[in-house]
């Protein structure tokens, strides 16, 4: 095929590659340490160490390569990859994050043993070791999944024809405003994309001004995600026992700067519903801040549990369960009748509301949702979804309104991955 945007790259990229590649050297040294003092708390950091340099044994079968940095990402991949693998593909997945790579080796175990999809680091981002993946991997194309831009990875893609796709891809808004005002940015980078495969008509605006002409609207590739169906009955089975006279709100992926205003919605909550008094799952996004979690938890005098430490039959003595335990989203879901999901009460920005909408769970998120504007405003236009702000959170969570049901929704947002697979059989014909 030919590659998108035959002028890339501009002297100033190229320019900007040399000054790259030096400093990727120069600072090498203090990446090593980052990645070493990561593994204090996350000891896989530090595993694998030579696939980080792209350093691999030589497979005689081509492979497709997907990018999936870190767990939303791999299990945005899931589906298509499954449709690879069913294709008689083999596939090469690169991470970034310990959670990413066991997601992989968990859902994957099976074809890993088989020899049919390998699981490893991403490269370091410079050429010599993209080189050297490729040549271990001899890639058809690849994928890289929602909004990983990163120069070396694209140019050196480039550079030994292997068409590199963005996939269920998005330029969010925020970043796009940010990056028009820069000398260099992403922008000048996205152009080396040989096509990319965005959410909705309005993903593909950022792309269509930079002048890529491979872009296709697919459509949203985690509302093809399975559900874990074993934690999801290992939780409905939890509430039935034990707190089947209890509303259930989950507070999923909570971030730093949200837990005062959380912790206040729970004991504003319970003080106010003392005949059915509500029960509140709280699910902290990383597992460096379980622990302080519980701590500020128990600090203000709510009485909890921790899932690590669960005694199911006393749990509906308590108020809440810490979820601090890593893998078990589709656990704490099945329990919900409603969700908050995190991110959106700070500037951060939301984390994502398709795995509770897939539990079909009314969503709650707070007002920054610039990082899921694709599916957050379809999802609060079908009333399946709805915006509060810290002031309005309490009175949000425990309405009685009729919420619709989310089924209709996101059975209107399937069929990504086959879009995508088809989009891709389209360029590569071409």
């Amino acid at each position: 095929m030919t590659l998108s945007s035959p002028h890339f790259p501009s002297i100033k990229v190229r320019l900007f590659m040399v000054v790259y590649r030096v400093l990727w050297f120069v600072l090498m040294p203090l990446i090593l340490v980052y990645l070493w003092k990561r593994s204090w708390k996350e000891p896989l950091y530090w595993g694998f160490l030579h696939e980080r340099f792209g350093l691999h044994p030589q497979r005689q079968s081509e492979f497709v390569w997907v990018h999936a940095v870190s767990l939303g990402e791999m299990r945005s991949a899931t589906f298509l990859i499954d449709q690879l693998l069913a294709k008689g593909e083999k596939v090469v997945v690169t991470h970034f994050t310990p959670a990413g790579r066991a997601e992989a080796h968990r859902y994957y175990a099976q074809q890993i043993k088989e020899g049919r999809l390998v699981s490893c680091w991403v490269p370091f981002d410079y050429d010599l070791a993209f080189r050297r993946f490729f040549k271990a991997f001899r890639p058809k194309y690849g994928f890289v999944m929602e909004v990983e831009f990163w120069p070396a990875m694209i140019m050196s893609s480039r550079k030994r024809k292997v068409p590199l796709f963005l996939c269920n891809g998005q330029y969010p808004q925020k970043s796009w405003e940010r990056d028009q005002h820069k000398r260099l940015s992403a922008a000048d980078i996205v152009p080396g994309f040989a096509g990319v495969m965005v959410k909705s008509e309005r993903m593909a605006v950022p792309f269509r001004t930079l002048g890529l002409k491979n872009i296709a609207v697919t459509g949203e590739l985690r509302f093809d995600q399975p559900i874990h169906d074993g934690q999801a009955r290992a939780g409905q089975a939890l509430r039935q026992q034990h707190l089947s006279d209890r509303l259930v709100i989950v507070i999923a992926s909570s971030i730093a700067g949200e837990d005062d205003l959380f912790i206040q919605t729970i004991k504003s909550a319970l003080s106010m519903h003392r005949d059915r008094r509500p029960f509140f799952v709280y699910v902290p996004r990383h597992p460096n801040r379980f622990e302080d979690v519980a701590h500020e938890i128990m600090q203000s005098g709510l009485s909890f549990q921790r899932r690590s430490n669960l005694v199911p039959e006393t749990l509906g003595e308590c108020d809440v369960l810490v979820g601090d335990s890593l893998g078990e989203m589709h656990y704490y879901l099945a329990m919900a009748d409603r969700v908050i999901v995190g991110g959106g009460f700070v500037e951060k920005g939301s984390h994502n509301i398709i795995e509770p909408l897939l539990h079909e769970k009314p969503v709650i998120v707070g007002p920054s949702i610039w990082t899921i504007d694709f599916p957050a405003r379809e999802a609060i236009e079908a009333g399946v979804c709805k915006m509060a702000t810290p002031e309005t959170l309490l009175a949000v969570v425990l309405a009685d309104d009729a919420w619709p049901d989310p089924k209709p929704f996101v059975t209107s947002m399937q069929g990504g991955a086959a879009r995508s697979l088809k989009v891709i059989q389209d360029y590569m014909q071409t």
